[in-house]
């Protein structure tokens, strides 16, 4: 435990009661709360005697003010684009001050509410002539920025809705002139707002909100890609990102066409690998594989000692199907102290079901099962709930999703696959994995559209195309960072180096070294790499650390 240990305790709990007191971002008071205390925290922490600080507490220090300087410029970014989109809402503003009010007092007067209620209302219904404009225009013809824009405004909408709803809540039936004063114009305004953000998907985005199946999203841009890209303490551009993991997408090409050729199927990988989704198991027999499989994955950790199972971690994991909405956006397993199985329903439709199991298949799922859990993120979230807790604030999938991808190119090293088979199923795996740094940083600095990266799943990687519109659908649409999908390669590569450095060079075991890096917490791999390395960062932050030095090596053969 570092000494900064109970700072970061305490700084969690102090943020997050701010973001419960504090419930609105639309907000001019939430936003300057927030600033001042990101920035009063940022000020305190500079007080501290940085060079009395041990390794461990000069990375909690350089993390904290990563942190800080980050929020404050992410939020500054956010600020400006709900500056926009407030334009494109008509009585934003007064609800909004409205809201500002109950989370201060909780005594507003019903007759004052109905008013701001009947004001925004008359402005929704009488709109200005830029929004008159852009409804009466074919959407096509609109500019791609100002779509985004009506996209947040939308979604901003949704928000304002619910939160007025919770305030209506609040003095209903407890507060007779309230309910006297309100009941009607809460029913009329909230009609009005439902109808407003009707109007902004379906006339200014183009996709109303009966439409489940456009794929919607915003790209964030080069510039806000890179200031995710150094929060996360990673020293390249977007574009070298890519090409790096173009050369790790020519690796797998190489080794998937060894595979075919030792199934009889010559170059004619698509052909090898339609054969290994074609051996799916029957209706209800996957959680019988799953078991097998989890099985197995620990057994052959444990048999060459290569990292410490905790006895409970082994008995604790649970399993859980998974829903046939939520194969929508997940596609294939989820997982953690319990794994969440995929596989089709008897609602399902015969492709869908079809799809499913032969994207669920034994030798693809060989691969999954220990990535969700054994050595993966059971065993990782077993671990960070007994080691450095006062981390979490520092969780990021390069670790998260890193560790776990790094598990499946180090058993790839190990033999863990059996057969062509076997390696055509953690192939897939891992050509999904370099395709999700190609498909998901061209889509965000607006280079390829969400067609265009399902067709490119399809075509490269050889997904089903409902599983790959699923997987395009959770990257653009379920709430994950820009850099999420981007995560599991690079955090593996990064912890690939680590290992080359450290054990391939025999200064440490494989289980010292994998068992050290589940107790330091889910905190970035350079942070990482600076304590195992023992060389602290200085107090401005880490230097930056290029994993792969040149990109031409960039290839696992190389």
């Amino acid at each position: 435990i570092s000494e900064l240990a109970g700072r970061l305790v305490q700084f969690q709990a102090d943020e997050s009661a701010l973001q419960r007191k504090y419930a609105e971002p639309l907000s001019e008071v939430h936003f300057k709360r927030f600033q001042s205390f990101w920035n009063d925290n940022l000020a305190d922490l500079r007080s501290v005697d940085f060079d009395s600080l041990s390794t461990s507490g000069k990375v909690d220090y350089a993390l904290l003010q990563e942190k800080l300087t980050y929020s404050l410029e992410k939020q500054r970014q956010e600020r400006e684009k709900d500056l926009r989109a407030i334009q494109l809402i008509p009585g934003c503003r007064e609800l909004v001050k409205l809201l500002e009010r109950h989370e201060q007092d909780h005594s507003l007067s019903g007759k004052s509410v109905a008013e701001t209620f009947a004001k925004a209302n008359a402005m929704l219904a009488e709109l200005p002539e830029s929004l008159t404009y852009l409804r009466d225009q074919d959407p096509a013809d609109i500019e791609k920025s100002v779509r985004f824009d009506a996209l947040r405004a939308a979604e901003n909408v949704d928000r304002l809705r619910r939160r007025l709803k919770s305030l209506n809540t609040f003095y209903d039936g407890y507060d007779p002139e309230f309910t006297w004063w309100v009941k009607q114009p809460f029913k009329d305004l909230d009609a009005s707002l439902f109808a407003h953000g009707e109007m902004l998907r379906k006339n200014i985005l183009g996709v109303p909100s009966s439409d489940r199946e456009t794929i919607i999203g915003q790209p964030i841009g080069q510039d806000a890609l890179q200031l995710e890209l150094q929060h996360q303490l990673i020293p390249y551009t977007p574009q070298e990102l890519i090409a790096l993991a173009q050369r790790q997408f020519a690796w797998c090409d190489r080794e998937m066409l060894r595979a075919s050729q030792e199934m009889g199927f010559g170059d004619d990988w698509k052909t090898a690998q339609e054969k290994v989704k074609d051996q799916y198991v029957a209706p209800g027999k996957q959680p019988d594989l799953i078991r097998e499989l989890a099985i197995e994955a620990a057994d052959f950790l444990e048999a060459r000692d290569l990292i410490t199972i905790p006895p409970l971690a082994r008995e604790s994991w649970r399993m859980q199907m998974m829903s046939a909405q939520r194969q929508r956006v997940s596609p294939y397993f989820l997982g953690g102290e319990q794994i969440i199985v995929s596989f089709p329903t008897d609602g399902m439709t015969h492709a869908e079901k079809l799809m499913s199991m032969r994207g669920n298949n034994p030798h693809f799922s060989r691969a999954t099962v220990h990535h969700e859990l054994i050595p993966g993120h059971h065993l990782q979230q077993f671990m960070t709930q007994r080691y450095r807790p006062d981390r979490r604030l520092f969780s990021t999938p390069f670790w998260l999703e890193g560790w776990a991808l790094y598990w499946e190119m180090r058993l790839w090293d190990l033999d863990f696959p059996r057969s062509p088979e076997d390696r055509v199923g953690m192939l897939f795996w891992r050509k999904h994995r370099c395709a999700r740094i190609i498909f998901s940083l061209n889509y965000h600095l607006g280079k390829m559209t969400p067609q265009e990266c399902i067709d490119f799943l399809v075509d490269r990687v050889g997904h089903e195309r409902r599983n790959a519109t699923a997987e395009v659908r959770r990257s653009v649409m379920a709430g994950y960072g820009p850099l999420y999908q981007a995560a599991y390669m690079l955090g593996g590569l990064q912890i690939l180096s680590l290992h080359k450095d450290l054990v391939e060079s025999e200064r440490w075991t494989e289980k010292q070294f994998h068992d050290r890096i589940l107790r330091e917490g889910s905190i970035p791999v350079t942070a990482l790499k600076a304590i195992l390395d023992d060389q602290p960062p200085g107090k401005n932050g880490f230097p930056p650390w290029r994993f792969i030095e040149d990109l031409d090596e960039a290839s696992p053969d190389q």
